[in-house]
């Protein structure tokens, strides 16, 4: 495997814009509120901060009732560590952990410019390609794991592709294998699946790969005891600190929740297929200059047959979701739908459209990596989301590029022809990004006005201000003096008030007739697209929400109920 070699001044001007380009369309998300699974991982970073070996040692009421992080929990801490010494160094405001979290990014997309060099004539398309998607760019304002998960599964790649050397014997006849490199990767390796689970995939591929281009097992072979053995040290470690190996509570959790979800799988193939190709949003904007017009029409139809199957009911999507969710909006469901799952089609035809034609190695590698992670992101994760989908989108981008390398943009005006689809899915996924922005936005600024209301309220009284609903929603309002709602122990009072966000997770109908007043808090969403609202069938975050990654139209106001306790309040639910 040779590495293109580029004018030195060609390459420093590439990596140059590509973090220009990264930092101009992360900054202005900056000082997002923290959403989703971001409390999680600032309450472990916290934790980590003051207890450093014992990261998941504390409690929280995450679902129904309070109970240990490591229950709660389905990552490794590393992520949480790296938001730990940033916290400590630049403090835990929005604005530090974001900046923070930064860097996994630019690695990212550097990474994947240089990994590209190994496969692709064109390395700045494949990063540009990478970047531009909705996948990257909303997981890359969060600071959960998997963006720096991706970034060191990818200097890990390029690391051991080095480290491999060439095919064979040397002219000195010597084997050039770079043993350094190796052991570096090794770690990386284990880095990465302590970020994320999924990491430890990497070890599966890699001995693809390296089996592809060496033919044989070597000495190469032993450096993967490093990964396996660091998850095996984590699984002992935490199941001497917490009574359980977090790694397989996190597999039987996965099992159980597939399980519950009662979904066929064709339906978990098409929703599939949707996530893939909204996330990776490069693929469908490259498509009418990649593909023929006979083989566009194809995947269109195709696309229509599932966009209509999903959102008429023909396929069940299982016990989590129906197309009542979303059946006043079905007709746009469809058409969404039929785009994506499209999308995703050629996102998976590209990689096998790659390996069928080069028959290489790399060809090989980009086919597993892709089609790999597929199918654990659709059909063994325990929910299909866009963070699942992620790993796969350098891997599209690189692809792209190859894709290019055979067809009729080689030619004159390449620029501008492969400027345009960039262009298009980049604006897309900014638009993406900044509407997930302004849902987490929209819970700071409620969680703030709610406390104003019951202080104002409740004057000098002792009244508890109770809430249903998590993700950032419960991160400000614990901040701001709120407390969940303990299913197991009502505690109501005369007096008390309770907020209800009606799109939220984990909410539970604890209303009395003793409610003395009620108010309907609304909150604008004047974005024209959304990422996590069952109305419109997005599910960004996981597809219980919807079928798609995210979906256009007009998007329904974040509303939530302020109630508050009259004289006569019992503890009876």
């Amino acid at each position: 495997m040779q590495i293109l070699e580029l004018p030195k001044s060609a390459s420093f001007r590439s990596q140059s814009l590509l973090v220009v380009l990264t930092l101009l369309c992360l900054l202005p998300f900056s000082n997002k509120a923290f959403h989703i699974d971001d409390t999680l991982f600032v309450w472990t970073a916290q934790q980590i901060a003051h207890h450093p070996l014992d990261p998941y040692g504390f409690n929280l009421n995450w679902y129904r009732t309070p109970g240990p992080m490591s229950r709660e929990t389905k990552n490794p801490p590393l992520a949480a560590y790296y938001g730990a010494a940033a916290g400590r160094l630049a403090g835990w405001s929005e604005w530090s952990l974001h900046l923070a979290f930064l860097l996994p990014a630019v690695v990212l997309i550097l990474g994947t410019y240089q990994l590209a060099r190994r496969f692709t004539e064109y390395p700045l398309v494949a990063a540009a390609a990478t970047l531009l998607t909705p996948g990257v760019l909303v997981s890359s304002t969060s600071v959960m794991c998997d963006t720096m998960m991706a970034a060191l599964w990818v200097v890990a790649t390029i690391l051991w592709i080095d480290g491999l050397g060439i095919d064979g014997l040397g002219i000195d006849g010597l084997d050039k294998k770079k043993p350094g490199l190796l052991l570096a990767s090794a770690f990386l390796i284990a880095a990465a699946a302590l970020t994320k689970y999924f990491g430890a995939a990497l070890i599966p591929l890699l001995v693809a790969y390296s089996l592809a281009r060496r033919r044989r097992f070597e000495n190469w072979a032993w450096y993967f005891l490093i990964p396996v053995l660091g998850l095996a040290g984590y699984e002992l470690w935490t199941k001497a600190l917490y009574g359980h190996g977090m790694f397989t509570d996190a597999s039987h959790y996965a099992a159980i929740a597939r399980r519950g979800a009662r979904t066929s799988s064709l339906a978990k193939g098409l929703v599939d297929l949707s996530f893939a190709g909204g996330c990776a949003l490069s693929a469908l904007t490259f498509a009418p200059f990649l593909w023929s017009r006979k083989q566009r029409l194809t995947v269109a139809v195709v696309g229509l047959i599932a966009g209509f199957s999903i959102s008429l009911g023909w396929v069940s999507l299982g016990a989590a979701l129906s197309p009542r969710d979303f059946h006043e909006r079905w007709a746009m469901v469809c058409l969404q739908l039929a785009v994506c799952t499209a999308a995703g089609i050629f996102v998976l035809a590209l990689a096998a459209a790659d390996v069928w034609k080069r028959r290489d190695p790399g060809g090989l590698f980009l086919f597993l990596w892709v089609w790999g992670t597929f199918i654990f992101a659709g059909f063994l994760n325990w929910t299909n989301n866009a963070r699942s989908v992620l790993p796969l989108i350098p891997a599209v981008g690189i692809l792209l590029a190859r894709r290019i390398e055979g067809t009729r943009l080689s030619a004159s005006g390449l620029r501008m022809k492969l400027a345009i689809p960039l262009i298009v899915s980049g604006v897309l996924s900014f638009w993406i990004a900044w509407a997930d922005a302004d849902m987490a936005n929209s819970a700071r600024r409620t969680a703030g006005l709610v406390a104003s209301l019951c202080a104002a309220e409740k004057g000098d009284s002792s009244a508890t201000v109770w809430f249903e609903g998590h993700w950032g929603f419960q991160y400000y309002m614990q901040s701001l003096g709120g407390r969940p709602v303990d299913l197991e122990h009502l505690d109501f009072r005369p007096g008390d008030f309770l907020v209800i966000p009606e799109n939220g997770v984990t909410l539970f109908d604890v209303r009395s007739k003793f409610v003395a007043s009620q108010k309907i808090i609304e909150s604008r969403m004047p974005s024209g697209i959304a990422t996590m609202q069952g109305k419109l069938g997005a599910g960004f975050y996981s597809s219980d929400w919807g079928p798609l990654p995210f979906a256009v139209g007009p998007v329904p106001a974040e509303r939530y109920i302020l109630l508050r306790f009259g004289p006569e309040i019992s503890d009876s639910r």
